[in-house]
């Protein structure tokens, strides 16, 4: 796969290491004649050291093949979560640190999370595309705020903090965009 072609999730082989891509920043060159240049940052699946590296768009970079399988979170167990595969009833434990970018979204019994399974190893897992979290803590709601106004602090149920707009109020749940992490609507 050429490296202009690569986005956030992707699993790459490079120097040895198997990778995923946390973040890609395209970088125009400015004459003519330049290649654009794709900064990506990642981290090694199996040391989790913190990966970067400059491709030129053009340049072929090996993907790994992932498969995924549905789980679901089903507790906390010290610094790891436990989750349950959906067909076969397995129980996989991750560490905090390998789903730290996954982590403020996690509560028991979310659906639609894929785990990412490399040579039979669970890598990682994938979150859907926006989760549903109830409003723990903000400052209370103002009774002539209007739905596009202004936006304030609130802490959610996983301890997320967001900002969100001034109508809503303790106890609502919001819906949430797990990439960008902003409030996305009610409910």
């Amino acid at each position: 796969m050429k490296a202009n072609e690569i986005k956030r999730g992707t699993f790459i082989h490079y120097d040895g290491q198997n990778i995923v891509i946390k973040s890609v920043f395209c970088q125009t060159a400015c004459s003519r004649n330049a290649n654009t240049l794709y900064k990506m940052k990642g981290q090694v699946l199996e040391t989790k050291k913190k990966f970067e590296h400059g491709f030129q768009g053009d340049e072929n970079v090996e993907i790994i093949d992932v498969n995924r399988c549905a789980v679901q979170p089903l507790y906390r167990e010290g610094d790891a979560w436990v989750f349950m595969n959906n067909e076969s009833y397995e129980q996989y434990t991750l560490s905090d640190d390998v789903i730290q970018d996954e982590l403020p979204f996690l509560m028991e019994g979310l659906v639609g999370v894929d785990a990412l399974v490399v040579d039979e190893q669970i890598m990682g897992i994938e979150l859907p595309s926006s989760v549903i979290l109830k409003i723990t803590e903000t400052v209370p709601a103002i009774k002539a705020a209007s739905s596009s106004a202004r936006t304030k602090p609130a802490t959610l149920s996983t301890g997320l903090v967001v900002q969100v707009p001034e109508y809503l109020s303790e106890g609502d749940t919001i819906k949430i965009n797990t990439e960008s992490k902003v409030y996305v609507s009610r409910a």
